[in-house]
């Protein structure tokens, strides 16, 4: 079976360690989990994910970044990656921006900073339902 990822980003790392450390503990070793504080870092670990042959199911990523917006970075992974299930996490972005990443696709859900954790890992659950391979 190949194995799968999942793909924290925020440019804050505390966050994205929380993320991270949250996910795992609800979904122990059932997948990867990889981390990066910058759009440019998260596409070179999705490339690298794809060279090892390991498939990237989920980003997690922060709205409001330097460099490029999430929205901007959920839209070239979807435009690269169309099979990749999104969440957005923001504490900033208004509901046009929200709007737009729902209506587009480019992620399945947005959720609000501070996160409940029960909320994220449901949010994720809901998320990887129907995901090839991931019936449980």
């Amino acid at each position: 079976m190949t194995k799968q990822a999942i793909l924290c980003v925020d440019d804050e790392a505390i966050i994205v360690m929380s993320l991270s450390q949250e996910i795992r503990s609800h979904f122990h070793d059932r997948f990867i989990y990889e981390t990066a504080l910058s759009a440019e870092e998260a596409f070179s670990i999705i490339d690298e994910l794809t060279k090892e042959g390991i498939r990237l199911i989920m980003v997690i990523s922060d709205w409001l970044m330097p460099g490029m917006k999430g929205d901007e970075f959920l839209a070239l992974v979807k435009e690269r990656h169309p099979e990749i299930r999104a969440i957005m996490i923001t504490g900033h972005a208004d509901a046009t921006a929200i709007a737009r990443v729902l209506g587009g696709g480019l992620a399945d859900c947005v959720l609000h900073k501070p996160w409940n954790p029960a909320e994220l890992t449901d949010a994720v659950e809901r998320c990887l339902r129907g995901v090839g391979g991931e019936d449980g």
